[in-house]
């Protein structure tokens, strides 16, 4: 789950990285007030949204004065921008985050994620930051570079060499990167993202943006992190979902897709578009879900008034019988006021069993043996409206 900047910026001071001086405002005129809590010639103000590119979609706005700050503020508060990382809807910007503009000499890249290969934290870096990064990068992979990060005396001195190429050089930026590595390490992130990392004019060094993302499959050992998960980015729909052991993503189409398996959802969605169906959504039970559990996700798409038909995708195997999953779609099903079509694949554990279960209780279900067969058959339904 993305954090918003500000909750970002938070926890990275935590561990002294330095940040310019902010404050967090959800009304115009608390914007204004909070400017004389800032030591600042001059204001930024940043639309708080979890998706990435707001620079360019107008979301970060420079202000002089005060008055001019609740201005900006005004003007990007209940606004909804917008960006490459949005859906079609784009993302309500309910808060602004009001900091001092800082006087930048250069401006990078870094971030932090896991390397595929050997599992370790990997640094990314690139010598062109700021809001133009991400174009550069499609253009140029050469643009960002790699290094993994080492908890070792050697490993310093590697990095201190991998960084002077990149442009980046002086012990202060090493330990700035040395503890954004150990955020990382301690608090199950999954990426820590810092730009435009940046040394101002004065030689200091600092994460002027910054953004996490943490890993909810780890929340069991953070619940600190408890209270984030109301993040401005993640629909209300999102959130309920992830109580019950369900990582759901809300998309644009007609299709509700019902999968256990974050790979499984996403070659799903993937075969649905390519035959020419788009999918509402991406879902994957966690392996910790019980069938009630199962119910109240399912309950979530039959209710979504642009789902017209339902995909069940399912492998049984490891803690997910097939039957646990036909289970909750019953129960779903047999409380639910609006009882969409079901195309169904089940393989695996007790897939048998699972669709005994579907057609036993009545289900409105369609089941077919391939991927393909049943991907085929509920886009025909999404487009025609017309099951069985």
């Amino acid at each position: 789950m993305m954090l918003s900047e500000n909750q970002s910026k938070e926890l990275l001071c935590q561990y002294g990285v330095s940040i310019p001086e902010g404050r967090l405002a959800h009304t115009p005129d608390e914007a204004e007030r909070l400017c004389k809590e800032i030591d600042a010639r001059k204001y930024v103000v940043k639309a708080q949204i979890t998706a990435g590119g707001r620079g360019l979609a107008g979301g970060i706005k420079f202000a002089a004065t005060p008055s001019a700050v609740a201005n900006e503020a005004r003007a990007l508060l209940n606004s909804t921008l917008v960006t490459d990382q949005t859906a079609a809807s784009g993302e309500k910007v309910r808060s602004v985050y009001v900091e001092a503009a800082v006087d930048i000499a250069n401006s990078y890249y870094i971030a932090i994620s896991f390397d595929p290969g050997s599992g370790r934290p990997m640094l990314l870096a690139s010598a062109s930051g700021g809001v133009e990064f991400e174009q550069l990068a499609r253009m140029d992979e050469s643009t960002v570079k790699s290094h993994i990060l080492d908890d070792t005396p050697e490993a310093r001195d590697a990095l201190t060499a991998f960084l002077k190429d990149v442009g980046i050089e002086g012990p202060e930026a090493l330990d700035t990167i040395e503890n954004a590595r150990k955020a990382f390490c301690d608090n199950d992130l999954t990426l820590v993202e810092i730009n435009p990392f940046v040394r101002t004019r004065d030689g200091k060094w600092m994460a002027v943006d910054a953004k996490l993302a943490l890993d909810r499959n780890a929340s069991f050992r953070r619940p600190e992190f408890d209270s984030m998960i109301t993040d401005p980015g993640t629909s209300s729909d999102e959130t309920e979902a992830q109580k019950y052991n369900i990582n759901l993503v809300q998309l644009t189409g007609n299709i509700g897709v019902v999968t256990n398996g974050a790979g499984l959802g996403l070659a799903t969605n993937d075969m649905i578009t390519d035959a020419g169906g788009k999918p509402a959504n991406f879902m994957d039970i966690r392996t910790t879900a019980r069938s009630f559990d199962i119910a109240r996700g399912v309950e979530m798409l039959l209710t979504d008034a642009q789902v017209q038909v339902l995909l069940l995708n399912i492998h049984g195997g490891g803690m997910t019988a097939a039957d646990t999953v036909a289970e909750g779609v019953n129960f779903a099903y047999s409380r639910a006021k609006r009882k969409l079509p079901v195309v169904a694949h089940i393989a695996g554990h007790n897939a048998e069993w699972g669709t005994n279960i579907l057609r036993d209780r009545k289900v409105p279900v369609e089941t077919f043996d391939t991927m393909s067969g049943a991907i085929n058959r509920v886009v025909e339904i999404a487009k025609t409206g017309r099951a069985r």
